[in-house]
């Protein structure tokens, strides 16, 4: 199959219509053609297109910034003398000036499938700054690796954030491409937005589910994206930012697996098969041990459950991310009533609401793992009709079929 960069870079015909202009590129380490060259040299060694400026997103084009909020500056491309402007330093929307240094952007973006991945919220101010700036925005389509499917409470109104750049659920199912057509259509924007689609994404073939396993290599499109397990487990393992638990950074498995030093986790299994045995199907769970060399309980050994989703016991249509981490939550409450779960910290530049509830979109998710007498049906009860709903609304979007 091809991605969006190796068809602009083999059908000189796409490229026709950048003749004359000047080019811009968003884009990070990801950001690579089958052969594994990065899309900034392959702009930069076409002949019939005038380079201008690239844009990097949270983590850096280069995605050297380990942790959040760890900004990355401006600076100049060393190779290709263009500059290379932060949209995770001094500023998280581009300025007038960053808008005057192209004339069309191209964005190329590999997404985890997830609404907290800040790369959809980036898009989406690039989209609204390429509107007010008459700009236009090519987006060089990838695929969604956690693949079609659908899970989560939609982001509620007034909780947009930059981890929650609209109403949509944790686990969208869509591409970079088809979210530019959603964000263009749901904010009314008057912006040429095209996108050079994919050439043979097949979402529902075995074995990879969105991701073309054995076809392309992986790149970390961030420091803690290390795995095609990490995107299928982010839109829940990201939740375990917004709590005591770690969520495996400073291990090799970040957001694979999840634990504190003070946690049983047969315990913890255990309850949760016994509180919702259906959300714990389509991947294997196991007790593990670790110790993060950084961020939370750095240097202290700590007990916890490492998800499994890469042997045949995966189930791609029955896996639930976001469901399985709810139930660790409840089955925690439950094991440990007064445990400190929720962690009150500055999170993605907000102060005033906890983390856990910016990354839910809503403090419903907080609210039922605190209610003792709350149960999973509660919790699908509030999650499918916003499934559902968004089912039905992503229909106008999808490129794919």
């Amino acid at each position: 199959m091809k991605f969006g960069i190796d068809r602009l870079r083999e059908e000189p015909v796409l490229r026709k219509p950048l003749a004359g202009r000047r080019v811009a590129l968003l884009a990070h380490p990801a950001s690579v053609t089958r052969d594994l060259v990065h899309s900034l040299d392959v702009l930069a060694a076409l002949g019939d297109i005038r380079l201008s400026a690239a844009f990097g997103p949270q983590h850096g084009l280069r995605g050297d910034k380990q942790d959040n909020m760890v900004e990355s500056p401006d600076f100049t491309d060393p190779v290709h003398g263009i500059p290379v402007f932060s949209l995770y330093g001094e500023v998280r929307r581009p300025t007038a000036s960053m808008m005057e240094s192209f004339d069309v952007l191209l964005v190329d973006l590999q997404d985890v499938g997830c609404r907290v991945y800040t790369f959809i919220t980036t898009l989406r101010y690039m989209l609204e700054a390429a509107a007010q700036h008459g700009k236009r925005v090519w987006i060089l389509d990838r695929p969604n690796p956690a693949g079609r499917p659908i899970e989560g409470l939609t982001l509620r109104a007034g909780w947009e954030s930059f981890v929650g750049a609209g109403a949509l659920p944790m686990r969208h199912g869509l591409t970079l491409g088809e979210l530019a057509r959603w964000f263009v259509q749901t904010l009314r924007l008057d912006v040429e937005c095209e996108v050079v689609m994919m050439a043979g994404w097949q979402p529902e073939r075995a074995p990879g589910y969105g991701w073309p396993l054995g076809e392309r290599a992986w790149v970390n499109p961030s420091p803690n994206a290390a795995t095609l397990s990490m995107a299928r487990c982010y839109a829940g393992t990201v939740m375990l930012e917004g709590t005591t638990l770690s969520e495996g950074r400073g291990t090799t498995r970040p957001f694979e697996l999840f634990g504190g030093p003070d946690l049983v986790p047969r315990a913890v299994i255990a309850a949760m098969g016994l509180l919702a045995p259906h959300w714990i199907r389509g991947c294997r769970l196991r007790a593990c041990w670790f110790e993060p060399t950084f961020q939370k309980h750095a240097g202290k050994l700590c007990a916890g459950v490492q998800i499994h989703v890469d042997d045949p016991a995966y189930d791609h249509d029955a896996f639930r991310p976001w469901r399985l981490i709810a139930l660790a939550f409840k089955a925690l409450r439950k094991l440990r009533p007064d445990c400190e779960l929720w962690r009150n910290f500055p999170y993605e530049y907000e102060r005033d609401r906890l983390a856990i509830d910016l990354i839910n979109g809503s403090a419903l998710l907080r609210e039922w793992v605190d209610d003792s007498a709350a149960t999973a049906a509660d919790l699908d009860a509030l999650a499918a009709p916003d499934e559902e709903a968004w089912r039905e609304a992503r229909e106008a979007v999808l490129l794919y079929r």
